[in-house]
């Protein structure tokens, strides 16, 4: 019997590796999507490209490059804006929104979906991402999801629909996940400065700190500070 497919946005972080290991553990098929949009962190997206490998999962790389030249003044596409250090959930974290984002990734997601007969489209927002990205909360993610069943209706799979299993759950629980599904955390990207190592002072490197230790499970990252 064939196994459910699952179309999965897989950015090479934390949340979206761990992602994909619970859908391949929950028996889907899958076929991760990355997007490159100029991010200046784009090493994530080796990180992406080795879960697929290691998961036997289908693996599509999607060039956003020249749309992302349009998005100026986030920290994550604009090289004149810097990326803030400090925590995750501060004021000053706004500035790496990139407009739009989520709702991008997961229209072409979609049409992946129809086209691939896929049951499910997975994204991995989590309930530490409310505080600024209004793509990642639960009520974009109810709206979304109703959108595309009438954007689709009468094409693709008739179970077609959006998950986004980490809304409510905070990072530290996400991690206790990960640890649980076997996740090789190192192998996993979240500074969005983008250098060598993880620079350990911006807030998604915060974030990934506090979410271990909170978690009480050992982090394997290799930081700059």
């Amino acid at each position: 019997m064939a196994r459910p497919k699952a179309i999965a946005v897989v950015s090479g972080g934390l949340d979206s590796v761990t992602l994909a290991h619970l859908l391949h553990a929950q028996g889907y098929q899958l076929h991760l999507l990355s997007f490159d949009y100029g991010q200046r962190h784009r090493k994530e997206l080796f990180f992406a490209e080795r879960c697929a490998q290691r998961l036997e999962a289908a693996f599509s790389l999607l060039d956003l490059r020249q749309l992302g030249q349009h998005f100026k003044g986030s920290a994550l596409t604009d090289e004149s804006v810097a990326v803030p250090d400090g925590h995750y959930a501060a004021a000053n974290m706004a500035i790496t929104v990139v407009p739009n984002r989520n709702a991008i990734m997961l229209a072409i997601a979609y049409g992946i979906a129809v086209a691939e007969e896929a049951e499910v489209v997975a994204f991995a927002a989590h309930a530490g991402d409310h505080f600024i990205y209004p793509d990642c909360r639960p009520a974009f993610i109810e709206a979304f999801g109703a959108m595309e069943r009438l954007a689709v209706e009468g094409h693709g799979h008739p179970r077609l629909h959006l998950e986004a299993p980490f809304a409510h759950l905070k990072k530290e629980q996400i991690v206790s996940l990960g640890a649980a599904l076997g996740v090789p955390f190192v192998e996993t990207w979240s500074c969005y400065k983008g250098g060598e190592k993880h620079c350990g002072t911006c807030g998604t490197c915060n974030e990934r700190k506090e979410a271990f230790q909170l978690a009480g499970i050992p982090d394997p990252t290799d930081y700059l500070q």
